[in-house]
């Protein structure tokens, strides 16, 4: 299983490097078309009078552009989905390594490395970002898959606390995720929950200047990652993203500060997730 499964992702990062080959082909071919466009158009403004021969010839390099650009974007797309889908059997090949014990620098790097590559949502102009993309919040009914990594309502010492685990398996017979603590020198902690304490992350991130409505607003209670750890705390939106390359402003609870917030830290898409009603309570 393991070698068919190696040979289906290098068969996938071919064809993401053809795929990826292509857009910038297109992606030159369409810098060329623009360029004369606008060579046809400065030649235009200081002529009194348009030749039919000229008009012909810029609805031709419009239509070549557009054709250029739907084709780059379109290459785009199908690479997006094949980096989802190699990133799902590079997730799915880990459990057939010997297990190792990962060092507290090395976890936080990976954890930093996935929200680093978490996929963007590309979608239709005008049309809205799907659940679990950016701030969107699951459908109801969905079920989080194995190897999933959510954040886990979970009692430890006396008290309940948010932390990041990755789902084992969902018991279809009682309505419960078996689910394990990331944080290896926690020894992976197994625990059995209800779907109320179980929060899916992101499965997309979302871009601002396209679709907003997936981006939490300032000034909004947020439930979000706190750096360096793999517990997740209350925290209000100090600036949200403004681009795919920022990541959200936050300031979070803290009792420890005279004020009872702490700075304002950065936090990626990854690890900002909805704070449920019941906790606002």
């Amino acid at each position: 299983m393991a070698k068919q499964k190696e040979e289906l992702l290098q068969d996938k990062l071919a064809q993401l490097h053809s795929l990826l080959k292509k857009a910038v082909k297109e992606k030159n071919s369409s810098d060329i078309t623009i360029d004369s466009i606008n060579k046809i158009c400065e030649k235009v403004r200081t002529e009194s009078r348009v030749q039919s021969q000229t008009k012909n010839k810029l609805q031709a390099l419009y239509m070549q552009a557009m054709n250029d650009a739907e084709t780059e974007q379109e290459c785009l797309k199908k690479a997006l989905d094949l980096i989802v889908e190699i990133r799902e059997l590079k997730e799915s090949l880990s459990k057939y390594s010997a297990p190792t014990v990962v060092r507290r620098g090395v976890l936080m790097s990976l954890l930093q490395e996935a929200a680093r590559t978490l996929p963007l949502w590309v979608g239709e102009p005008g049309h809205e970002a799907p659940p679990l993309c950016g701030s969107r919040a699951p459908d109801p009914s969905y079920i989080c898959q194995p190897r999933d990594k959510i954040a886990a309502l979970v009692r430890e010492d006396g008290e309940d606390n948010w932390i990041l685990a990755e789902v084992i398996k969902y018991q279809w017979t009682n309505g419960r995720y078996h689910v394990a603590d990331v944080d290896a020198e926690e020894g992976k902690e197994r625990h059995s929950l209800p779907k109320t304490s179980v929060i899916p992350l992101p499965l997309w991130k979302a871009n601002p200047e396209t679709n907003p409505e997936a981006i939490f607003k300032k000034g909004e209670m947020v439930l979000a990652l706190y750096p360096q750890t793999t517990c997740f705390y209350r925290a209000l939106v100090d600036e949200p993203p403004t681009s795919v390359h920022e990541d959200y402003q936050l300031f979070f609870e803290d009792p420890s500060y005279p004020e009872g917030i702490a700075p304002s830290l950065a936090v990626p898409q990854r690890y900002v997730i909805p704070l449920r009603d019941e906790q606002n309570a």
